[in-house]
């Protein structure tokens, strides 16, 4: 028997943000307002305008770079 990878509660957290069904739509406020805070600690140019796949890429990358969210 085959596992739903959906039962696992933190299946969506592993999800690559390329394969999401909602990736293309608008970013969230949420992450708006974080990749806002993280491109400023960053002293990077606030991107707006991302899809909600496109703003969770750039959120880890700023993560990466800021060491937050470890």
């Amino acid at each position: 028997m085959i596992d739903n990878p959906k039962s696992h509660p933190t299946s969506n957290a592993e999800k690559d943000p390329d394969d999401w069904t909602t990736g293309d739509e608008p970013m969230t406020g949420a992450q708006a307002s974080y990749l806002k805070t993280l491109s400023e600690e960053a002293h990077e140019k606030f991107e707006d305008g991302l899809t909600k796949a496109d703003a969770s890429k750039r959120i880890d990358a700023l993560q990466e770079e800021t060491g937050r969210g470890k």
